[in-house]
């Protein structure tokens, strides 16, 4: 079993830089011709291998993070404002795994779902992945930067309307495709600062932007989330025999 998560795990890590070097030695029409032409079940299936892996790659007996937020979405230019009104809700569930870990630091990836409702504009479910690096105190705050890439399809929130045949009819909402790649800082404090499995909480500035967002009008649409959240472990042996 050990051996199959750990295969897991290399075919997980080529798939992300693979993608990565996909990202950084194209132009960008070329990339939008590509995903253009993968049939949607193909996109799916990438789109579970990048972001999706992480959560299977730790061994039965061995706990594994769990990081939970709630936070305010806005439309803003990034860093020109942190907390805004009025509160647009959004909630993210994820988990992480190191690549390199040090008694005062740590480079990780994660795995993220979100879900986010802004009235009078859309509502959006998304996945991502970012690559991020902490570098932790001796007394328990920890400091982190986060540089990411995801999916997302988001749903107008208001009715739309389409004319055919000489009248207005409502427009069946089927939902667009996003990309949105995304910049965040963190400040944390864990509870227990000798411990390497010691809850956090944290507070976190995600900036990201929505692409494409209109095309024939406004190509990219940029946001800010404020996250307020805290990260846990869950241990799966445990889990497993109070389930039995």
């Amino acid at each position: 079993m050990v051996k199959i998560l750990l295969s897991l795990r290399e075919f997980y890590l080529k798939i992300h830089f693979s993608v990565v070097f996909f990202i950084f030695n194209t132009k960008p029409g070329d990339r939008i011709y590509i995903i253009a032409g993968m049939t949607g079940q193909l996109r799916k299936t990438i789109l579970t291998l990048i972001f999706l892996f992480p959560l299977l790659i730790y061994g039965q007996d061995k706990a594994f993070p769990l990081s939970i937020s709630l936070f305010n979405e806005a439309t803003a230019i990034p860093f020109t404002k942190i907390v805004t009104l009025p509160v647009h809700p959004g909630v993210q569930a994820g988990t992480d795994f190191n690549y390199r870990l040090k008694e005062h630091s740590r480079i990780f990836q994660t795995a993220n779902f979100s879900y986010f409702y802004h009235n009078h504009l859309n509502q959006g479910l998304g996945i991502s992945s970012e690559l991020g690096y902490e570098y932790r105190t001796g007394f328990g705050l920890a400091l982190s930067g986060l540089l990411g890439i995801g999916y997302m399809h988001t749903f107008a929130t208001t009715e739309e309307f389409t004319f055919k045949n000489g009248q207005y009819g409502e427009k069946a909402d089927r939902g667009n495709a996003r990309f949105f790649p995304s910049l965040s800082i963190d400040a944390g404090y864990y509870l227990f600062r000798e411990s390497e499995r010691s809850p956090k909480i944290f507070i976190r500035y995600q900036s990201w932007i929505e692409y494409p967002y209109s095309p024939d009008f406004i190509p990219v649409m940029t946001h800010i989330n404020l996250h307020a959240g805290v990260r846990f472990f869950i241990n799966k042996r445990r889990a497993q025999d109070e389930g039995n």
